[in-house]
């Protein structure tokens, strides 16, 4: 049986604000970094590009996310979801890297200078922005439990507390105005920006990680596969049986759950056995909003049996 809660357009339009908000972060970090020539406000400014860049087909992928499963997609378009979302960690990744090593090599270079004091502000109005936008995407996706937008959600709250960073180390500069930390100020920036780099590494790799489990039918983790497993038995407990066993599959948002017992008994009334199922959907839908589930028999085969009826096969097929 599937459970899955159907807003497509309230999802879309979670998303719709934090892509207006993405591109008016990207067209104020440009024109930042090209006044300042800061680096790691270049290197806010592209990881926001990219974010926008991905974010803008996301928007018109969510209908089909919505769409139910079929004959030929037996797991619905779900996959898309986790494809998109491993190209996306892939590329963040790399212009993650792509920014380290430039920032090294300035470095190296004799680092430069750049308006402290103007950068120190804006990444203050920045943050702000990013905690009212990150709040907003929280409280939309407590009922919606979109992939996607968990995934914006994380991003924004990234954002605050890099440009929170970035507050802080742009008025350094002002704060601590001796004459030895004066000497400093020209690798600031550059060290800054390698700093941010390695904060943000972790996320988009993790990304990557999980969204090829996925793609490769991998179960998940240990401990989803635990809470299904202590919700599901407590609702089977007066049915007898000697050996339970789950194999689940997440695509995208999507958990496909399915529950073989080993009944003790040889007869079960179909009606008993629709009863355990229902309370086991009940049970999962307090904790899970999109999932499949279905409990099935796990059913021994005589070979013996299926030996002799393949013999009868071929015997009648040779008549």
């Amino acid at each position: 049986m599937r459970i899955g809660r159907k807003s497509p357009k309230k999802e879309k339009r979670a998303m719709t604000v934090s892509l207006y908000g993405n591109l008016l972060f990207v067209v104020l970090e440009l024109i930042m970094a090209i006044v300042t020539s800061s680096q790691a406000v270049l290197l806010d400014a592209v990881y926001d590009g990219i974010e926008f860049c991905m974010l803008l087909p996301s928007v018109f992928l969510i209908p089909l996310l919505y769409q139910p499963s079929n004959e030929k997609y037996p797991f619905g378009h779900m996959q898309l979801e986790t494809v998109f979302v491993v190209i996306k960690g892939i590329t963040m990744s790399a212009v993650t890297i792509g920014m380290i090593s430039n920032s090294i090599n300035i470095l190296f270079h004799g680092g430069h200078r750049v308006a402290f004091g103007v950068l120190a502000w804006f990444e203050l109005a920045g943050m702000l922005i990013s905690i009212i936008v990150a709040l907003y995407l929280k409280r939309k996706n407590r009922t919606l439990n979109s992939p996607i937008i968990e995934t914006e959600m994380q991003g924004w709250k990234i954002d605050s507390v890099i440009s929170m960073g970035m507050t802080l180390a742009f008025f350094l500069p002002i704060l601590v105005p001796f004459e030895w930390f004066q000497k400093l100020t020209p690798y600031l920036d550059s060290i800054l920006a390698i700093v941010l780099s390695l904060i943000m590494l972790p996320e988009p790799i993790g990304t990557v990680v999980s969204g090829i489990r996925d793609l490769l039918l991998i179960s998940p983790d240990e401990e989803t596969i635990q809470e299904i497993r202590e919700t599901v038995e407590p609702e089977l407990k007066d049915c007898n049986y000697s050996e339970l066993y789950f194999e689940v599959v997440k695509t995208g948002r999507k958990l496909w759950i399915s529950a073989y017992i080993k009944l003790e008994k040889d007869e079960l009334s179909v009606r008993r056995f629709k009863m355990y199922q229902n309370r086991c959907i009940a049970a999962l839908a307090q904790k899970y909003t999109d999932f499949y589930f279905e409990l099935l028999p796990e059913i021994e085969f005589d070979e013996e049996e299926i030996r002799q009826l393949t013999e009868e096969n071929v015997e009648d097929d040779g008549i």
